[in-house]
């Protein structure tokens, strides 16, 4: 029987994973139900509105992304009510942001459209099979993990204090935002997976989710028509390749931009004799002061993708100069098929499908994603993503998935890992659990943040300020990553300590 090993943000997850192989599953099934899990768990941290990710890489079969991130709302709009305007708040997370919430942050989700394409193509479960073990555990009642409790203690009045049914579940008792370790009890979601497990993905496209979704748009000033969720499909894309070292590394393409920015960090990394903490951040601050100025664009994206790549392949550094809210399961089994999956609903935006417990996401309220434009974005579009799920196949055979949550620092976070775990050979472990830094704008400067236990001397050649915080910390992601030793014939999962990950092996 096929072995399988599994990394997923949480315990519940990778412990469903697992479940999943033991009926007959293969790797893809296991993340896919890891995933669901999440999305349904992990209170604010991810959604069942969410969107995302999934790059696969079967052994005997070509790599492929399946891009089910969020699109641009708004077709057939009516012209008798006025287009929703953004509502921002303050999140005390990160040093402070300004987010988006609000029906009117909501935009078309994927997630199911994408795990119900990822199944019927690559997976070996029904789709009943797929999500009923879910909803028993969202049945049943689950823990809130430790991630998810730091998160609610920064975001349960910012973000779901606004609306009456939001406020409820996150404060069971009228008062008290849940803790960590309390019992999530949401029986309306619980009865929708089943809703979703009997009709299929269809539910929320066309069917009984589709109208209930759209009714409630109209009545509370969100965007989102009939003709976005009839319309709205989960496209197989060919990846980013790249070979670094002796690994082939394949990792999302446009119209995001997480996969160039990696792919671009790992190919100018290439070039360096001395992979120092100066040089990584060099690297870092021109790839993605490149991402601010030239990837935000809509309309220019594609192009700006190909540029970038062939920068970075002729090792153009100086050309870059002058121009929680994410959850990640990884799988591999022992034949070397693999998958990577991140999926998100960016901060929360508090809004529900009223009576189904269904959190929607805020993809339009990532105020740091969408800067202004000269002209709005055309509905269907696909909006902007830093995510990068990856896999890597050794010419030996050996696979591994990997892939982190945490908006801009996903791919510096990735990045970072694989070097370590290529270029230096540590272990898989040793890799994840090294400090990091990461090069970003914040008070309107740039600055170094970095992990405490990373020697602040060593980057004392460059002229950025540094902005510490605590070693292991999750703002620097939580990379999860599955490998397949052909040469040890073992397999091979990690968790980020630096949140509350898992692994499970089946």
């Amino acid at each position: 029987m096929t072995k399988v090993a599994i990394a997923a943000d949480s315990k519940l997850a990778a412990n469903i994973g697992a479940e999943i192989i033991a009926q007959g599953g293969n790797a893809i099934d296991a993340a896919l139900a890891a995933t669901l899990t999440s999305m349904c768990c992990e209170l604010g941290v991810m959604a069942p509105g969410g969107s995302g990710f999934i790059t696969i890489w079967p052994q005997d079969r070509e790599p492929v992304v399946i891009d089910a991130y969020a699109a641009m709302p708004g077709k057939d709009f009516p012209g008798d009510r006025p287009y929703p305007e953004l509502q921002k708040t303050l999140l005390n997370y990160g040093g402070g942001i300004y987010t988006g919430i609000g029906y009117g942050a909501v935009a078309v989700p994927g997630m199911f459209a994408g795990i119900a394409k990822a199944s019927a193509e690559y997976g070996q479960l029904s789709w009943a099979e797929l999500i009923t073990p879910v909803a028993k555990v969202v049945e049943q009642g689950c823990p809130l993990s430790r991630v998810s409790g730091m998160y609610l203690e920064h975001a349960h009045a910012a973000i779901f204090g606004w609306h009456p049914e939001s406020y409820q579940l996150v404060h069971p008792n009228g008062k008290d935002y849940l803790k960590a370790g309390d019992i999530v009890r949401l029986p309306d979601l619980a009865k929708t997976l089943y809703l979703i497990a009997d009709e299929g993905p269809e539910c929320l496209y066309q069917g009984t989710l589709a109208q209930e979704l759209v009714a409630e748009m109209g009545r509370s000033h969100g965007a989102i028509t009939q003709a976005d969720l009839a319309s709205y499909a989960a496209i197989i894309r060919e990846p980013i390749r790249i070979s670094y070292g002796d690994w082939e590394i394949v990792t999302n393409p446009a119209p995001a931009v997480g996969g160039a920015c990696l792919a671009a960090l790992l190919l100018l990394q290439q070039t360096r004799q001395n992979l120092d903490h100066d040089t990584i951040a060099a690297i870092q601050e021109a790839v993605l002061n490149y991402r601010f100025e030239h990837l935000n664009v809509d309309q220019d994206r594609w192009q700006a993708v190909t540029d970038l790549l062939y920068f970075a392949r002729m090792n153009q550094l100086d050309h870059y100069r002058s121009s929680p809210s994410t959850i990640h399961v990884s799988t591999v089994d022992d034949q070397g098929c693999a998958c990577s999956l991140t999926a998100s609903a960016g901060y929360g935006s508090g809004a529900v499908i009223p009576g189904r417990n269904f959190w929607l996401n805020n993809s339009l309220g990532e105020l740091e994603l969408h800067r202004e434009q000269s002209e709005p974005i055309a509905p269907g579009t696909r909006l902007i993503s830093n995510m990068a799920p990856t896999i890597a196949r050794h010419r030996n055979g050996s696979v591994l998935s990997i892939g982190s949550p945490g908006a801009s620092r996903i791919t510096t976070a990735i990045a970072q890992s694989l070097t370590n775990f290529i270029v230096h050979g540590d272990s898989l472990r040793e890799a994840i659990r090294r400090p990091r830094l990461h090069v970003e704008e914040f008070d309107d400067q740039l600055m170094i943040a970095y992990e405490e236990n990373l020697r602040a001397e060593t980057l004392s050649n460059l002229s950025m300020p540094l902005r510490g915080f605590p070693p292991l910390s999750m703002y620097f992601g939580g990379v999860q990553a599955a490998l397949w030793s052909e040469e040890e014939q073992q397999l091979q999962a990690i968790a980020d300590p630096r949140r509350e990950g898992s692994v499970a092996f089946a």
